[in-house]
């Protein structure tokens, strides 16, 4: 669905292309294009003016992540229940590459600057071992750079990269968020941990405010915490949602707007 998120508040188009759950959907650069992909193991590429797919395709797995290259608007990389992860080309609607790990599912995928470079979250956590819980990726050659960034055994849902700085910060199941050098071998800041909120099992999603200053992200109890950058120290709590708030969004022009939704699907608009 797509909504007049600032005015009316009302929902403009539905897109009904997909047969099971929609997992993971995604604006085109131009923003006049939705990449999506669903337990229906097809991925989507819909003209939001006249709602016809440009790209279909039937992918080998349900598909829960899927990201744009950053530099190349042809190219996305999806992932889901399965041991790979593929980079596809809308144009050719082939798969470029596939980039094979010993895990099950795929939680989320992140590009680092430029796009020379990928991450991926994963389900891979086991009692002696928390290798592999996120992986880096060379884009071009398809070969993993490292397996041994995140050495507590929680997995990771999710993934985002500051605006400015080179570093990024993925959201754990400890409760917590932990923050990265973006630049090989993507050491951890020890220094730094920004907790306060709860994610217990739920795909909490989080993101850095176009500024880079504040790190937002909901919680499995319904609020919304923001956290500064610098101190990781909470500087404001909302009591966002009944149900579990799973992910929280500035907008990409107004950033005084936040966007957040909750596990029951409900969707509000924050000034």
């Amino acid at each position: 669905k797509v909504w007049d998120a600032v005015d009316t508040g009302c929902c403009l188009k539905t897109y009904s292309c997909h047969s099971c759950a929609v997992r993971a959907a995604q604006w085109s650069s131009c923003g006049r294009r939705i990449l999506s992909g669903g337990f229906d193991s097809m991925l989507h590429l819909t003209d939001v003016e006249t709602g016809k797919q440009i790209f279909s395709s039937k992918n080998e797995f349900r598909i829960s992540a899927l990201k744009f290259h950053p530099t190349e608007s042809n190219i996305f990389i999806c992932g889901g229940f399965s041991p790979e992860v593929k980079a596809w080309d809308i144009r050719t609607s082939k798969v470029l590459r596939v980039y094979k790990a010993a895990v099950q599912q795929t939680l989320d995928i992140l590009f680092l600057p430029e796009g020379r470079e990928f991450l991926t979250s994963t389900d891979a956590v086991s009692r002696d071992s928390a290798d592999r819980t996120i992986i880096a990726w060379d884009f071009q050659s398809a070969a993993k750079i490292s397996n041994q960034i995140f050495h507590e055994r929680y997995t990771c849902p999710s993934l985002t990269l500051h605006p400015k700085e080179s570093v990024f910060v993925a959201q754990t199941n400890g409760n917590y968020m932990a923050l990265f050098s973006a630049q090989r071998p993507y050491r951890i800041n020890k220094k730094k941990r920004y907790e306060g909120h709860k994610v217990e099992g739920f795909a909490v999603g989080c993101e850095f405010s176009p500024d880079g200053t504040l790190l937002v992200t909901g919680s499995s109890d319904g609020k919304v915490f923001f956290y500064n950058y610098h101190t990781a120290r909470i500087i404001r709590t909302l009591s966002a949602h009944k149900e579990a708030c799973v992910s929280a969004i500035f907008h990409p022009v107004l950033p005084s707007l936040l966007a957040t939704c909750d596990w029951a699907g409900e969707i509000k608009i924050w000034q």
